[in-house]
């Protein structure tokens, strides 16, 4: 048996917790902690998270500002020229990366001058900063966006 199996608590740090409805000398007898009646007091009574007894919500009192496209924006899979270097030769589109791991299938691609290249490369890609497009046409490649 592993040691995880042996794990327990030390001496005295965990308490047995209090017994309900065992008469009122316990502490907890009569309505053990529930009150009297109502929604709380019945087995199953929860309130749903948020909901202020009928009141109009505060999720639902404050003005709603401004407008987000965060659902419909494009998100750009970063690859580092250190990674052309190690991983790639010749050209470089996103069906060469994703066919060596680097991206997924359908990945907009972006690429970013973190690290050194030194091969020629033909990088066709969807995005590209300054200094990679910089990087790759010094070392004597060409650089095309999709």
């Amino acid at each position: 048996m592993s040691l995880l199996g042996q794990l327990k608590p030390n001496k005295g740090s965990t308490h047995k917790p209090k017994v309900l409805g065992r008469g009122r000398g316990s502490g907890l007898g009569g309505t053990s902690g529930k009150g009297h009646k109502g929604q709380t007091a019945r087995s199953g009574g929860k309130i749903r998270w948020g909901f202020e007894g009928g009141q109009m919500p505060l999720a639902r009192r404050t003005p709603k500002v401004g407008f987000t496209n965060a659902v419909f924006r494009d998100r750009y899979t970063v690859v580092n020229l250190r990674d052309l270097e190690k991983k790639m030769s010749g050209d470089v589109n996103p069906e060469s990366l994703a066919a060596c791991g680097l991206v997924g299938k359908k990945a907009k691609v972006k690429i970013l001058a973190h690290g050194e290249l030194t091969k020629a490369l033909n990088v066709k890609v969807h995005k590209l900063s300054a200094k990679a497009k910089e990087a790759i046409e010094k070392a004597g490649g060409t650089v095309e966006v999709i």
